[in-house]
């Protein structure tokens, strides 16, 4: 609840993406009122029940025109904003650098503008979690998990344009007072994520050798480390972090468990139920890779007391499920 009583009102940025919905399917849950801001109508995906979609205001908005932002935050009122529009996925961005810069940093800088001006005026004062990147990190020595006192030392052009999202809201925090929490979350994965993602992809290309229709589980680098997490688990941390974080503060979103892609990729065939060789396919490695990326979630633990309730094999099971629908 609110100080004056009433049900609290979130505003999301990008809601009707992968993470938005089941970031409102949770906000719903726990009772408060929550307005989805994005260039999508409505969400598609089957990721909301159509109860859960009815429940969210849907409102038409680009984080690149600031008209919009505006009147989608004078319309939320909010009490927590969770801005998580962006581009997503790393090799989009690293096609169009400028249309990645305009959404992921001008895109924060928008919503800032309007939050502090309206905070100035008394009109606001909301939490603001600002979703950034475990990638904002680069390469760094292996088998060491990172911390948010290591340096941000991004590799290519999705990372910097996250660590720069970072500064920009951070300074509002610094200048203004305003209550910016910013995370660097790592991989996280579920029902309803894009397909070009690495455990969709995974589990697609599995069903497809088991159907005939392959020979091979392809990969990029089989040698890869990664730190994931289930979406539950990761919108779970957003919630408790806008509850209990500290303004100004960042935090690692992650398991502190690393998951080479080859491991990965065998345990969704056995899940699956295919028998394949992992093959590494040179059109799926990416130029630039940071090759182990795992990350301790100590000061996130201690603030909020939040822990992983899923494995990642939930993940491929419930990845596996939303598929055969």
């Amino acid at each position: 609840m609110t100080p004056n009583g009433g049900t609290r009102r979130a505003l999301i940025t990008g809601a009707a993406g992968f993470v938005g919905q089941w970031l409102s399917r949770a906000l719903l849950a726990d009772g408060w009122d929550v307005v989805g801001a994005g260039v999508a109508p409505e969400p598609t995906g089957g990721i909301l029940t159509d109860d859960e979609r009815r429940a969210v205001r849907w409102l038409l908005a680009d984080v690149r025109n600031q008209a919009d932002v505006a009147r989608v935050v004078s319309a939320a009122r909010p009490d927590a904003v969770f801005h998580l529009a962006g581009v997503t996925f790393v090799p989009d961005a690293q096609g169009d650098p400028v249309l990645t810069d305009e959404i992921n940093v001008l895109g924060a800088a928008r919503v800032m503008h309007e939050i502090r001006s309206r905070k100035r005026r008394g009109e606001i004062d909301p939490v603001v979690l600002v979703v950034g990147s475990a990638e904002q990190y680069g390469i760094g020595e292996a088998g060491r998990l990172r911390l948010e006192t290591d340096p941000q030392q991004p590799v290519t052009v999705y990372a910097a344009s996250k660590a720069a999202q970072e500064m920009v809201a951070l300074e509002a925090a610094r200048s203004e007072g305003v209550r910016v929490i910013a995370t660097r979350s790592f991989n996280h994965s579920g029902a309803g994520q894009a397909d070009h993602f690495l455990l969709p992809a995974l589990v697609r290309r599995a069903r497809d050798i088991r159907a005939g229709k392959e020979s091979q589980l392809r990969v990029g680098n089989a040698d890869t480390v990664r730190d994931f997490l289930h979406v539950r688990d990761v919108v779970r941390a957003y919630l408790l972090l806008v509850e209990r974080g500290v303004p100004g503060e960042v935090y690692n979103v992650c398991s502190g468990r690393g998951q080479r892609v080859r491991d990965l990729a065998e345990r969704v065939l056995a899940a699956v139920g295919a028998d394949a060789e992992v093959a590494v396919d040179p059109s799926l490695v990416r130029r630039v890779e940071v090759p182990w990326l795992v990350g301790d979630s100590t000061k996130l633990r201690d603030a909020t007391g939040w822990s992983p309730a899923h494995s990642c094999d939930d993940i491929i099971a419930d990845l596996i499920n939303a598929s055969a629908h």
